[in-house]
């Protein structure tokens, strides 16, 4: 039982860019925000990381600004829970402090290693974990710097991800997830590492790396002295793991509905699609692609195709525009070009311009896995203008998602649509079309927090499972079914299958640029 005098739950969710400690009442109400920019740096060359002491530092500001938005927020928490982005490698070692900057689930550096694997990948490891082989995950980062700078691994005592590190600050505890540990090195009907998927690897001799697995919704750990000086809250305060952001997203925004079928779509920086499934049902594409995590009730899983790149496709666009604009002289922000965005959709024709959302560097990781794939405009003509651009743009990560569930057995006939792009009525029709599905979208502003908290409710005993939290923290606020528009979504429908076909026929032309341009860069 939970002493009723502490009233308030934390989530934090430590995204790639942001960082936020959000406080809720026990009932799911949320009463306050802070969040911190969270950095991060790129190269040429791929790399993509951030620092680690940075993240943890910006983690414990968050929890100092809520307490000055939340009287007594020390005394009146009862738990506090942690989730953040997922794959990407955070290494640490001795007296626990980081060997090197975290790579990024956005790091490319492993692409030839992530080549290398799946030409050896096994079937067994893809049914063992569910879960296609990219260069995202640590098991492949881990692979590449293996091969490439061992000697980072040898300082190394175990390897993290972004919650895990934060868990660690929190806490002082080594330990990370049953989701990310399944799906990454291990079995998610089991839900414990393998063996034989470590093996497949090659990180036998690696294998010390992996810390424990902890259920957060079974197990916390109290916040240490050390923490509780930095944040200001109190000694002992019980802290539960949340599983990856990911599945917290989705488990705020309601994918998980007991005994119906649902999707869930987050319209973020990356695109994720997702339903949630028992074990037993799930259905792995022929293409080893897609995640299988497990979600925090029994015997069930997070089935998961993901776009590398989603929103960002339309904040390349934007910047574009910004770009040009800036160099006649002019100043234009972010948040001017979005107001926008509903009037130049109103301004063209649906359908007439086809774009695979391919912008980001590391390629795409699903439906299919291809680290040479790139973005690309078919079918433009002189009278095709930005507008013209952005719908393009916009229907491509409709007709991505629909490849997605297509995947996975196909949309279910409603999905559960959040992330700051669902706020677009516009977008919310163009994918609702494309999916040929309803959609809802949720008035639950922070998912990804509420997710985690949540960890929190039933790990202290709020309540008692995972389904009674959904009824209060969930349900009551999905906001109404939007049914798709019929001739919309038959005029999409009859252009997916182009959609298709042009994406399995540019995929030589990628590997041919791919090749050439890092002959090019080798020679520089």
């Amino acid at each position: 039982m939970t002493d009723r005098a502490r009233d308030i739950l934390i989530g934090i969710d430590a995204g790639t860019s942001v960082i936020k400690s959000v406080a809720f009442l026990l009932d799911g109400t949320q009463i306050a925000v802070a969040a911190v920019p969270n950095r991060y740096t790129t190269r040429a060359d791929g790399a993509a990381f951030q620092s680690q002491d940075e993240t943890w530092a910006n983690c414990a500001r968050t929890l100092r600004d809520l307490a000055a938005k939340v009287p007594d927020l020390a005394t009146r928490t009862a738990a506090l829970a942690v989730t953040g982005q997922g794959d990407g490698t955070w290494l640490v070692g001795k007296d626990n402090r980081p060997v090197t900057d975290a790579w990024l689930w956005l790091d490319a550096r492993s692409s030839p290693t992530a080549t290398r694997l799946r030409q050896a990948d096994t079937r067994a490891r893809f049914e063992s974990t569910g879960t296609g082989l990219n260069a995202c995950q640590m098991g492949v980062q881990l692979a590449h710097m293996d091969a490439t700078t061992p000697d980072v691994l040898d300082a190394s005592e175990v390897a993290l991800h972004c919650k895990d590190w934060l868990y660690l600050n929190l806490t002082s505890v080594r330990a990370t997830d049953p989701s990310e540990a399944n799906f990454t090195f291990g079995n998610y009907r089991t839900r414990t590492y393998s063996d034989a998927v470590i093996a497949s690897l090659g990180l036998d001799h690696r294998r010390a790396l992996l810390p424990e697995i902890v259920d957060g919704v079974r197990q916390t750990h109290g916040l240490s002295a050390e923490a509780a000086a930095q944040t200001g809250l109190l000694r002992g305060t019980p802290v539960a793991l949340a599983y990856v952001d990911v599945a917290r997203t989705g488990l705020g925004a309601g994918l998980y509905t007991p005994d119906a079928a649902t999707g869930c779509t987050i319209v973020g920086s990356t695109g994720m699609h997702m339903r949630a499934t028992p074990a037993a049902d799930v259905r792995l594409s022929a293409e080893p692609s897609g995640y299988v995590m497990v979600l925090p009730v029994p015997d069930t899983v997070a089935q998961i195709q993901t776009n590398m790149a989603s929103t960002l496709n339309i904040d390349w666009l934007l910047g574009l525009g910004a770009d040009l604009i800036e160099e006649m002289g002019g100043t234009v922000s972010r948040a001017d070009l979005v107001a926008r965005i509903e009037g130049w959709l109103s301004r063209t024709n649906p359908g007439e311009v086809i774009y695979h959302p391919y912008i980001s560097e590391a390629g795409e990781r699903g439906p299919f896995v291809d680290t040479s794939a790139r973005a690309g405009f078919v079918g433009l003509g002189t009278r095709h203008g930005f507008a013209d651009l952005l719908r393009a743009v916009i229907e491509g990560l409709g007709y991505a998602a629909r490849d997605c569930y297509d995947a996975m057995g196909g949309a279910p006939a409603e999905v559960r649509l959040t992330g700051g792009a669902a706020r677009s009525a516009a977008l919310r029709r163009i994918l609702s079309a494309a999916l040929g599905a309803s959609v809802r979208t949720t008035s639950r502003e922070e998912a990804g927090a509420a997710g985690a908290a949540m960890t929190a409710a039933v790990a202290i005993g709020a309540y008692p499972d995972m389904s009674a939290c959904c009824a209060d923290w969930v349900q009551p606020l999905l906001g109404p079914a939007e049914a798709p528009d019929a001739a919309l979504a038959a005029r999409y429908s009859a252009l997916y299958p182009s959609y298709r076909t042009l994406r399995a026929q540019t995929a030589p032309v990628w590997a041919t640029l791919a090749a050439i341009n890092t002959k090019e860069t080798n020679h520089a």
